[in-house]
């Protein structure tokens, strides 16, 4: 027990931020993160693009396609690789204006660089819709930063199988870790809002949220019309959300291993009953939504 206690005391303490700039703490980060990129993407020319062919620089204006869920997907990933690369920078004892300018821009650096290849590929192109996303997602954390010091609107996301993808396996995945990328009628996007930040002289949890979802179905492929191999119809439409949320990073405790645990997990919305608005259905409840 006194060995399992001192290897807990010891990695509280390794988690716990530096006050002053730690030089070790802050190579290793640029060097993670920057090895973490270059496998990523190496990773991808290799085993993605290299199965389609190239061809020369080109853009693509794919903004209504998916009912903008992919727009949002990346917004969603700007704004969580930035936080990431923030936090990261702060537990190394960065100052907050260089996390702001070196680690909250990383989400979208990468991200940039994805779109080149997009834009070399033949089978995709440079989207300018996507960019715009993603200096949305790194925005919306900056902007917070600077306005209020603290991240009262969080981008979060959920996920939920549906009878969509056995329909194009091929675009929409195939088996639960393909899907939960490529299945954009199971996932939702939303933003989550703090109450408490907002009304700090009330008796509202500090680890209480409102959130606001944003959904679609009825898509077996990103345009209107059917792929020559997709059979059934489409019939897409859009779905809105209002449900309640925990904000896990809120939650008080002296411990920076569960800090860390809270942190990593506040990228998924809490389950919780929500109440679902469409056209096609009109108002629907989820005793569990997720």
């Amino acid at each position: 027990m006194a060995n399992i206690s001192f290897s807990q005391s010891k990695l509280n303490q390794f988690l716990k931020p530096s006050d002053t700039l730690n030089t070790s703490r802050r190579n290793a980060v640029i060097i993670t993160e920057a090895s973490m990129a270059t496998l990523t993407l190496v990773g991808l020319n290799q085993l993605w693009y290299a199965d389609y062919p190239k061809s020369k620089f080109h853009t693509l204006n794919d903004n209504n396609q998916w009912l903008q869920m992919d727009k949002l997907g990346h917004v969603f990933s700007a704004y969580q690789l930035g936080r990431l690369g923030a936090n990261t920078l702060h537990w190394s004892g960065v100052s907050k204006q260089d996390q702001l300018i070196y680690g909250s821009t990383i989400g979208v650096a990468f991200l940039t660089v994805v779109e080149v290849f997009d834009g070399y590929s033949e089978e995709w192109g440079f989207s300018w819709g996507d960019m715009a996303a993603n200096v949305t997602g790194a925005g919306l954390y900056v902007g917070q930063e600077l306005l209020w010091k603290e991240q009262r609107f969080t981008i979060k996301y959920s996920f939920h199988r549906t009878d969509y993808a056995p329909q194009n396996p091929e675009v929409l995945g195939n088996g639960f870790s393909e899907e939960f990328l490529k299945d954009y009628n199971g996932q939702t996007y939303w933003l989550s809002i703090n109450l408490h930040a907002f009304f700090k002289e009330s008796k509202i949890p500090s680890w209480l949220n409102v959130a606001l979802g944003y959904g679609a179905e009825g898509m077996i492929s990103g345009s209107n019309t059917n792929d020559n191999d997709v059979v059934q119809e489409q019939n897409p439409y859009r779905q809105f959300y209002l449900s309640l949320d925990l904000d896990l990073t809120r939650i008080k405790t002296n411990s920076h291993v569960l800090r860390t645990i809270f942190d990593v997990f506040n990228v998924i919305k809490v389950p919780f009953p929500a109440l679902e608005f469409n056209d096609k259905n009109g108002i629907k409840f989820h005793g569990i939504y997720f």
